[in-house]
């Protein structure tokens, strides 16, 4: 049993492999198929043109992903072109496409540039959710929406951690202002 695995030798599908996920900043989704065929592409499943062309959903899979398209509020999308959806639908949908995975940690990537107020709100309460059934790491800039949704912060300067704390804790912590907002304490 070792204590941690360092994954930075380690190839993209071996850290899948371990139940790690990850969904980067800008949504990338298969514009030109429709939501739900894009989480059936995304599902934990032997991988292959065979299965690909000619293997049938189980009903098993089927659920999982109407359940999915549920929890990220495009259920009454579903058979909708992806390309067509704004941007925080597209962004819930990669989301759902990482959730399919199921990892047991979801890396994500500023979820919320870009989105308007109300978008912003949704998928801190759709974090929030999936945090609920496996471990979330969000790299987030917007203060507001980390206070919306941490419960501890860590705060990294020049590859180190700096701080880990309560959003309050972090905000009021001498050296974080002094690294991050370029004001000591004088």
């Amino acid at each position: 049993f070792k204590e941690y695995t360092d994954l930075l030798p380690l190839r993209e599908d071996a850290i899948a492999n371990l139940g790690i996920a990850r969904k980067f900043q800008t949504p990338t989704v298969y514009t030109s198929l429709n939501v739900f065929e894009n989480l059936e592409l995304s599902l934990n499943r032997k991988k292959g043109i065979f299965n690909a062309l000619f293997k049938r959903l189980t009903a098993e899979q089927r659920d999982k992903i109407l359940e999915t398209l549920e929890t990220i509020g495009l259920l009454h999308k579903k058979d909708e072109t992806a390309g067509l959806l704004s941007h925080g639908e597209k962004q819930w949908l990669e989301i759902g496409m990482v959730m399919v995975q199921e990892p047991q940690v979801m890396l994500v990537d500023e979820p919320v540039a870009g989105m308007t107020d109300h978008e912003t709100e949704k998928t801190g309460e759709l974090l929030k959710k999936i945090s609920t059934e496996r471990s979330v790491l969000v790299i987030e800039h917007d203060m507001a929406f980390v206070r919306q949704i941490a419960k501890k912060i860590t705060v990294l300067h020049e590859g180190t951690v700096l701080f880990e704390g309560t959003v309050d804790e972090v905000q009021n912590h001498a050296k974080v202002r002094e690294v991050y907002l370029g004001r000591g304490e004088h």
